[in-house]
C-alpha cells in the first residue's frame, strides 16, 4: 500500500498535533502554516486545516490537484469556505460533535446561573448579608432549541434531566430527531417567532450562513418573555445584536448566555461587558483540556475510515454551509 500524504495546516505549537504522533502506519503527515512549508513535499491526498484554515488553504488550492478529501478540525465553517472549494467535487467532513458536550454543559450552566441568581448570592456573601429569597427551578420550564443538531442535541441530553421541556427548531424536522427521545416536539424555521413568544428560555446553537444571519432580529427578541434567558453557542451574526443590547439594557428578558459575539474579541466599548445581566464567555465555553487531541482523534477516525473506503462521517454540504 502507497504511503498517504497529508497536509496539516497547523502552527507547530498546535497542541492539537500530539495526538497525530505517531502517525499510522502508511500515513506522512506534512505540517506547516505557511505555503513554503508544503512546496517540496509529496502532493497531498489529505488536507486537515487547523488553527490556519482558509487562509492558508485558499491559496494553496491550486497545488492541490490530488486532494481527495479535506477535513475542518472545527464545525463552524462561514470563515473557512471559498469558492474554488465549494465547486469542487472534493469532500469536506468537520468536527462536528467534537465540543458538543461542553457548549451543552454551558448553556444549562447558564439557566442555573439565572435561576438560582448566583448573582446575588455571590454580592449577599460579599456584603455579608444574611439573604434570603425564592429561587426558580429549570423543572417545568419550555427551553426551545434554536438549531437542533449536534449541539442542540447535546443541549438537550443535558437539561433534559432537569425537568425541562424541550422543543427543538431545525430546517427539516422530518429527520430523525423527534425519535431521540430528548425532545417533546420538533418545530420547522418558520415557527421560530412562535418558539421565542412560547418557551421560558432559547439556546442558539445554529451555524452562520447566509440563510441564518441575523435571523434572530428585533421582532423575534421582542417576542421574548420578560422571564426568559436567551443562550447563544452558535455564532454571533445569527442574532442581531444591539437588539438583544437593548433588550438586556431595558430588562425587557430575564438575562443572557453568550459564548459567541457579532465581532471578536468582544471590542471594550460593548454593553455586554458591563450588564449585570449577561453571562458572557470568550468563545471558550468548549476550551477544555482536551478540547484539541479530542479534534484531532476525531479526524483520525474518519482517516481510517477513508483508508478502508468506508463512508466519511460529517460530510458538509458545502454550498449550505454545514
Amino acid at each position: 500500500m502507497s504511503t498517504l500524504t497529508v497536509y496539516v495546516l497547523a502552527r507547530a505549537d498546535d497542541a492539537g498535533l500530539l495526538a497525530l504522533t505517531p502517525p499510522p502506519p502508511g500515513v506522512r503527515f506534512v505540517v506547516g502554516d505557511g505555503i513554503e512549508a508544503f512546496s517540496d513535499a509529496p502532493a497531498a491526498d489529505v488536507v486537515f486545516a487547523c488553527g490556519v484554515g482558509r487562509k492558508l488553504l485558499e491559496p494553496l488550492w491550486e497545488r492541490c490537484t490530488s486532494v481527495r478529501w479535506v477535513h475542518s478540525r472545527f464545525a463552524g465553517l462561514d470563515g473557512f469556505l471559498f469558492p474554488a472549494l465549494v465547486e469542487s467535487a472534493v469532500p469536506l467532513t468537520n468536527g462536528r460533535g467534537s465540543f458538543s458536550r461542553s457548549l451543552g454543559e454551558f448553556v444549562v450552566a447558564g439557566l442555573l446561573y439565572f435561576a438560582k441568581d448566583f448573582t446575588r448570592m455571590r454580592r449577599s456573601q460579599a456584603a455579608g448579608s444574611w439573604d434570603v429569597f425564592d429561587v426558580e427551578e429549570l423543572h417545568g420550564r419550555t427551553l426551545g432549541i434554536v438549531g437542533y443538531g449536534d449541539i442542540g442535541r447535546a443541549i438537550a441530553e443535558r437539561a433534559r434531566p432537569f425537568g425541562m421541556r424541550i422543543v427543538g427548531l431545525r430546517r427539516r424536522p422530518e429527520r430523525e430527531a423527534a425519535a431521540d427521545g430528548l425532545v417533546d416536539e420538533v418545530w420547522p424555521l418558520s415557527r421560530l417567532r412562535e418558539l421565542m413568544a412560547t418557551a421560558d428560555d432559547i439556546a442558539v446553537a445554529l451555524p452562520l450562513t447566509p440563510d441564518t444571519h441575523h435571523l434572530i432580529g428585533e421582532a423575534e427578541i421582542r417576542a421574548l418573555s420578560p422571564r426568559a434567558v436567551f443562550a447563544n453557542v452558535g455564532r454571533g451574526a445569527v442574532v442581531d445584536e444591539p437588539s438583544l443590547v437593548r433588550a438586556l439594557e431595558e430588562k425587557r428578558i430575564k438575562g443572557a448566555v453568550l459564548d459567541v459575539f457579532e465581532t471578536e474579541p468582544l471590542p471594550k466599548e460593548s454593553p455586554l461587558w458591563r450588564l449585570d445581566n449577561v453571562l458572557l464567555s470568550a468563545h471558550t465555553a468548549d476550551h477544555t483540556s482536551t478540547w484539541l487531541a479530542d479534534a484531532s482523534g476525531h479526524f483520525l477516525a474518519n482517516l481510517d475510515r477513508f483508508r478502508r473506503g468506508e463512508p466519511l462521517l460529517n460530510l458538509v454540504d458545502k454550498r449550505a454551509g454545514y
